[in-house]
């Protein structure tokens, strides 16, 4: 038999009033509501009525709810009896949806963990919830606080797991014994994919700079400059300063902290800019810092490669004096 792979993402059974949850709009009624699934709760059907969709006069209830929208919603009333949830889209604030964005981004990534080692291990996932999803949430607020000390000491918050079984003694009596919340199989795939999804990688910070000097050693006063931008990386965020193609340049970090990559990066480009200008030339910021991708990186290439194939009909000697 297949194990139940379906699970909600938290131990109650149904959201509590007055709480944000993350929603997918699946049909319209046209005249009175739109009927949604919870995402977070294995996607229970609930309500969301139009009079709810904004505080504002209502124009076009098609701008306002749209069939397959992901969005975070405010819950109204819950009937556990019926399995019914009202909801409001109009009471929740910029902070309700952020907060419930990244708990939702949270728990989907425990959900994908867990469910990938039930689908491995052949095991039900929602035992694996009952039993290590659930009580690592209490104990750390959430179970992706839990996964990432896992990365670095999986025993020291998973050896601390346990259940009780029943076991029949030598006697034919009834015994309760405590034993480890999972097998040592499951536990080895539970912590090779945590520590495959949630193991930090750096991140590339860049920012873009025009930097021009008319002097006739403006080659070297350029070197100077590019020298005191590189002097205010460190140990974790490293800058590096790389000529696009004159007047162009990168300066670039890699770091696993994405607002240090940044104020690192704003650092060198002020040094830089103070270094060029008391040598007679200037810097201006085409890009400033920002986290970049590798497709972001691509395009970028790409669109340097365009940008010279625009000019190539132009006068060469139209830049001379600048390097």
């Amino acid at each position: 038999m297949a194990p139940n792979l379906d699970c909600r993402m938290y131990e109650q059974r149904f959201p509590e009033i007055d709480t944000p949850v993350m929603i997918q709009v699946k049909s319209i009624n046209p005249d009175t509501c739109a009927y949604v699934a919870l995402l977070e709760y294995n996607n229970m059907e609930a309500m969301l009525s139009f009079t709810e969709l904004s505080r504002r006069r209502i124009r076009s209830v098609a701008s306002l709810v749209r069939i397959g929208r992901v969005e975070p919603v405010m819950v109204l009333h819950v009937d556990p009896e019926k399995g019914f949830v009202n909801l409001s889209k109009r009471r929740v604030s910029e902070d309700d949806a952020k907060a419930c964005e990244e708990r939702y981004s949270k728990s989907k990534n425990v959900h994908s963990i867990l469910r990938h080692v039930a689908e491995t291990m052949d095991v039900d996932l929602e035992d694996l919830y009952i039993h290590v999803g659930w009580p690592l949430s209490r104990k750390y607020g959430h179970a992706f606080e839990a996964f990432k000390s896992i990365v670095i000491d999986p025993d020291s918050v998973l050896n601390s797991l346990t259940r009780e079984v029943e076991e029949i003694d030598d006697d034919g009596h009834k015994v309760t014994k405590v034993v480890p919340a999972i097998s040592d199989e499951v536990k080895k795939v539970l912590v090779q994919d945590i520590r495959r999804r949630m193991t930090p990688h750096p991140i590339k910070i860049r920012a873009d700079i025009e930097m021009k000097c008319f002097e006739l050693d403006g080659v070297l006063r350029l070197k100077d400059a590019m020298r005191r931008a590189e002097a205010c990386g460190n140990v974790d965020c490293p800058v590096k300063v790389a000529l696009i193609g004159a007047p162009l340049y990168v300066l670039y970090t890699q770091t696993l902290d994405k607002e240090q990559g940044i104020r690192v990066l704003e650092k060198a480009i002020s040094a830089c800019s103070e270094e060029i200008q008391s040598r007679g030339g200037r810097l201006t910021v085409k890009t400033a810092p920002r986290a970049v991708s590798e497709r972001d990186e691509k395009l970028l290439a790409e669109q340097i490669v365009d940008d010279d194939e625009e000019v190539l009909g132009s006068d060469p000697d139209s830049e001379e004096g600048d390097v």
